[in-house]
């Protein structure tokens, strides 16, 4: 099976970098890599040509870049990673013993907040307690079912075929993308968080603090749980 990454972007012409180059590391290396750019006015363009990577244009909004991404993607699995995450080296090795297992619908990797200055272990910690707790509170039948919620930071990963059946992300969703996208994908099999870490940018705990980041990220939930879509984007600003 082969595994593409689709990397939807806006703007992230600071992170790229750091990105690409990791990704020239990977062992063994994805079919595919392709960016997926929500109409960026700085270099996010031209790096991911310089790094050799594919680039399709889209609508601006997350979910509708995924969907374009994954639809274009040439690969059976697909992982999606955002600009400023860094996935295990082994990624395509680890994606495909993952998804070898015909029970498992969706997965992902455990993110790992980090920054140059220091590693965010308390919001780490919240991080892998919210994919539990997140959907007792706001879907307590699928969470008896054992599903748990994996959010943009964990780089999802999951086969093509599945998630163009499933209508893929909600398109107007501009962030939450993901929750959904694991409500759907309880209906096929178990949704699973793999050991092995996803480095994250701390970027938003750094402009935001501690306090504050995990308040948004718990608020934004609470909004996707009551159905309070409109108002997501509004809560969580863009942290470049």
């Amino acid at each position: 099976m082969s595994v593409a990454i689709v990397i939807p972007a806006l703007d992230e012409e600071a992170a790229l970098p750091i990105l690409a180059a990791h990704l020239a590391r990977l062992d063994p290396t994805p079919a595919d890599v392709l960016l997926v750019d929500g109409g960026s006015g700085d270099q996010t363009v031209a790096i991911a040509d310089a790094a050799g990577w594919r680039v399709v244009a889209s609508e601006r909004g997350r979910a509708l870049q995924v969907n374009r991404g994954v639809a274009e993607a040439r690969g059976d699995l697909v992982c999606v990673v955002h600009a400023d995450t860094l996935p295990p080296l082994d990624m395509v090795a680890v994606i495909e013993e993952a998804l070898s297992d015909p029970k498992v619908a969706l997965a992902s990797f455990t993110p790992l907040i980090k920054g140059s200055a220091k590693t965010r272990w308390g919001t780490t910690a919240h991080n892998w307690i919210k994919t539990w707790y997140a959907p007792l509170i706001t879907r307590p039948h699928l969470f008896l079912r054992g599903v748990r919620l994996l959010f943009g930071d964990h780089a999802m990963f999951f086969r093509k075929a599945d998630f163009l059946a499933l209508g893929g992300c909600t398109p107007g969703d501009a962030v939450m993308e993901e929750a959904d996208l694991c409500v759907k994908f309880a209906r096929l099999g178990r949704i699973r968080m793999v050991p092995r870490w996803a480095v994250t940018s701390d970027r938003r705990i750094a402009a935001w603090g501690p306090l504050k980041a995990n308040w948004i990220y718990f608020k934004v939930g609470m909004l996707w749980a009551f159905g309070l879509r409109s108002r997501m984007a509004k809560h969580y600003p863009d942290v470049r």
